[in-house]
């Protein structure tokens, strides 16, 4: 494959999983974006990105020069202004562009469902830009797609959380209204074949998975998959508004991108040929597999995650729980120490065995004690070394699961919690010295594991508070001290942990 491959969207998801897929294979690929800054740490030495905007005809000139194929991921779904308009103007100056430097190809991804039935205004947005972009290039590679399944997704978040939340949910028509999912890697594969299919002309593609399915019941089989017991309850009828705002606040959608995905929702969006499947080698999974790569890929998404981007600088929840990513709870703070990062890292990797946990330590004991009575592996494992820690390492009640010295330290819970929970520190360098940050991650299992964290965050506060406190102490003792790091926190400051538990 030679000549530049043109991205658009690649902050988005479909065209971020794109970017990186493009980049293993060391293609030239360059990102037009509004905002070059945004994919500051996304990029590697074959790729390049330049300020354009596809409302601004001009600014795409010289995005294309040398380009020989041009994905389009753009729409404006989440926009307050008159989204299909916006969406044609958009699309028009696109293609325009790209006919006007000899482009070769353009790859956009649409939406399935039946043009002759009465779409919702996103669909026939979606298959509108089509049209717009074969209207003034003459070959464009359109593939249409129902559900896309994968981490992050935005239907799969959907699904996630209204599963996870709600034992018993209250179920609309739409809940009932066939769909053709779509794995992300399938679809994913899909858009790289396109990169070497020969085309003399434009082409529409439905893609999909071999099984057609409800919202409904790709939630019974995400419950499954994650052992919960979930009651649906139909109704005959339930507003678009009404579910959007219900969306709002139980899931990560907000309301105006809620109601236009459940009036979309009415719309069934099935396969109606298989030229995908003669003209692609693309075998794609079925709604099980699917799901189950979701919840593998959200894991390891997850473990790589730096919270420190997403969250504020300020380290203090937005609410009285916490902040959401997702289905999860995070609870977030830092602190400033006048010591180099090396010095302030020594403290945290000396935490747990007999250095405890810099605050309430009496507290943690009970709790490990609490967790040996419902047969968990409560703290009677301490650690394996007094000074060094390894990846796998367990840790009281913790196993090491992220060990980068001198930045980083997660660990992943291994007491019985009705969920998942990781405890986090960061190490940055700053002006004054280091900023250390302190991560506390719950993933919640059901309706119990909301209860759980929000029983116990005001706990959580006052201890993860004073945790940090003492630990910035402890660092700036190792500072002073010429003695090994975890002697110096040991003698000087597991004391004071102690004595100033609640």
């Amino acid at each position: 494959m030679s000549g530049v491959i043109l991205l658009t969207g690649a902050t988005g998801y479909v065209g971020g999983r794109l970017l990186s897929l493009l980049q293993q294979r060391g293609l030239h690929v360059r990102c037009v974006t509004r905002r070059p800054e945004a994919l500051g740490d996304r990029m590697n030495a074959t790729t390049e990105v330049v300020q354009g905007d596809v409302f601004d005809a001009q600014s795409l000139q010289a995005a294309f020069e040398g380009v020989e194929t041009a994905y389009y991921f753009v729409h404006s779904m989440g926009d307050n202004r008159d989204f299909e308009s916006q969406d044609r103007i958009a699309a028009e100056n696109f293609a325009k562009a790209a006919t006007h430097a000899g482009v070769r190809r353009l790859v956009y991804l649409g939406g399935l469902g039946n043009p002759d039935e009465k779409l919702s205004k996103h669909l026939r947005s979606r298959q509108e830009s089509g049209d717009v972009l074969r209207a003034h290039h003459s070959r464009v590679i359109e593939f249409r797609a129902s559900i896309v399944i994968g981490s992050g997704s935005l239907s799969f978040e959907m699904i996630r959380a209204l599963v996870e939340r709600l034992p018993i949910m209250i179920c609309p028509r739409w809940v009932q209204v066939k769909a053709q999912p779509i794995a992300i890697e399938d679809l994913l594969a899909y858009l790289i074949a396109s990169l070497e299919l020969p085309t003399s002309a434009s082409q529409v593609y439905e893609i999909g998975g071999p099984d057609q399915v409800s919202y409904g019941q790709i939630m019974h089989e995400y419950a499954r998959q994650r052992g919960l017991t979930r009651w649906m309850i139909p109704v005959p009828l339930l507003t678009p508004y009404l579910s959007s705002l219900w969306l709002g606040l139980v899931t990560p959608l907000y309301a105006r991108v809620g109601r236009k995905l459940v009036e979309s929702l009415r719309n069934p969006t099935l396969v109606s040929n298989n030229l995908a499947e003669t003209v692609f080698s693309v075998r794609s999974r079925s709604v099980r597999d699917a799901i189950s790569r979701a919840l593998v890929n959200e894991d390891r998404e997850f473990a790589e995650t730096r919270w420190s981007d997403a969250l504020s600088s300020a380290g203090k929840p937005q609410s009285w729980g916490g902040d959401r990513f997702g289905s999860r709870l995070v609870d977030s703070r830092t602190i400033t120490v006048a010591v180099p990062p090396d010095q302030a890292f020594a403290a945290i990797r000396c935490i747990g065995g007999r250095t405890g946990w810099y605050y309430g330590n009496w507290l943690w004991s009970l709790r490990g004690f609490l967790d040996l009575l419902i047969g968990g592996v409560g703290v009677r494992r301490g650690r394996r070394d007094p000074d060094n820690l390894h990846v796998g390492d367990p840790l009281d009640f913790w196993r090491v699961e992220v060990f980068e010295t001198p930045q980083r330290l997660r660990l992943k819970a291994e007491m019985k919690l009705p969920g998942r929970a990781w405890l986090e520190f960061e190490v940055s360098p700053c002006e004054q010295g280091s900023t250390i940050r302190q991560t506390a991650i719950f993933d919640p299992l059901g309706l119990a594991g909301l209860l759980y964290w929000y029983g116990i965050y005001p706990l959580h506060r006052f201890v993860f508070a004073g945790m940090l406190r003492n630990l910035a102490r402890a660092a700036e003792s190792s500072h002073r001290d010429p003695a090994p790091p975890c002697d110096i926190v040991n003698n000087a400051s597991v004391a004071e942990a102690g004595a100033t538990g609640p």
